[in-house]
């Protein structure tokens, strides 16, 4: 099984050091890749840009992926249950695509088209944060799938 992440926007120099860091400890489970959506202009209403980057992110699903979208409504799972939830979504042999939207959130056809919805809580993160967060949490989450000394 391989994991594509599509995130809204690049990432500034520390946040893309500490991502790389955890997309290469991922690596050793999880063949999956990232991929950065470019952000809507500035100037669009967040309507708009939630809409631009909505369509954007969709358009780099593939068919048939098992959708994951980070939003603050989802399920705010222990690090214990996202695994379990991993294991279960591994078995099911379908891509599985981990969606971070932009600074404006994601746009109601992506939420849609997710089948989970992950929150961290009802903490407001930065969206470079969040994807950093959530790689960890992804890398955590094959860590204790595998028994190995990470989560304690």
């Amino acid at each position: 099984m391989a994991t594509l992440l599509l995130a809204v926007g690049r990432l500034r120099p520390a946040f893309r050091e500490a991502c790389d860091e955890y997309l290469a400890r991922l690596r050793r489970y999880d063949p999956g890749d990232e991929r950065q959506i470019k952000e809507a202009p500035a100037t669009a209403s967040p309507g708009e840009q939630r809409r631009t980057e909505g369509r954007r992110l969709l358009e780099k699903v593939p068919a048939r992926a098992l959708v994951i979208a980070l939003d603050r409504e989802g399920t705010a799972w222990s690090s214990e249950a996202l695994a379990r939830a991993l294991d279960g979504w591994r078995q099911a042999a379908r891509p599985l695509v981990l969606v971070i939207g932009g600074s404006t959130g994601l746009d109601e056809a992506v939420l849609s088209r997710a089948d989970h919805r992950w929150s961290f809580g009802p903490l407001t993160l930065p969206h470079e944060l969040a994807r950093v967060v959530a790689l960890e949490q992804w890398y955590r989450a094959w860590t204790i799938l595998r028994g190995e000394r990470y989560h304690k």
